[in-house]
């Protein structure tokens, strides 16, 4: 299965063409709005905006199982965002990324690229995964990875035909 073959939903709760994201780089992120981490929303629109004409979408999907920072629904979270931080990259259905219940988006995403020591799990919020045009997992980027760790890889990415 290719990560562009997952079933997903928006934060409205349409379905998600991920088949239409084939040939992008996409950045797949666990978002929180209660986080340390939540003024990445500001990094990674700007990344956002800055590669979009590339071919490259950054893609948040509101997880809760961290510390319950982000409670709200879906649609809360994306009303925060725009308010809060101007995103305008696709925000998702809010979903688990661990344990029993985690969306097999995530469960693909941690099986090709584990963390650190090979751990499957994701440890925080605002855990990122690049994932090149050919839709495979380039890199795991840590919750601490912010907009210049992330810039370098990205571009490479955004090089390969």
């Amino acid at each position: 299965m290719s990560i562009h073959d997952h079933q997903c939903r928006t934060a409205q709760g349409e379905p998600f063409n991920f088949g239409a994201l084939r040939g992008q780089v996409l950045l797949i992120v666990n978002v929180a709005s209660r986080c340390g981490f939540t003024p990445q929303l500001k990094d990674l629109e700007r990344l956002y905006v800055r590669y979009r004409d590339r071919g490259f979408t950054v893609l948040g999907f509101p997880c809760n199982q961290f510390a319950r920072q982000s409670p709200e629904s879906a649609l809360d979270f994306c009303d925060f965002s725009v308010r809060e931080y101007r995103v305008t990259f696709p925000l998702m259905e809010k979903v688990k990324v661990n344990g029993p219940g985690a969306h097999p988006l995530f469960e693909e995403l941690k099986r090709e690229a584990p963390g650190v020591l090979g751990t499957g799990m994701i440890k925080w919020n605002f855990t990122k995964f690049l994932v090149g045009r050919d839709g495979r997992v380039i890199r795991r980027f840590s919750p601490r990875d912010g907009e210049l760790e992330l810039r370098e890889a990205l571009e490479l990415a955004l090089d390969e035909t």
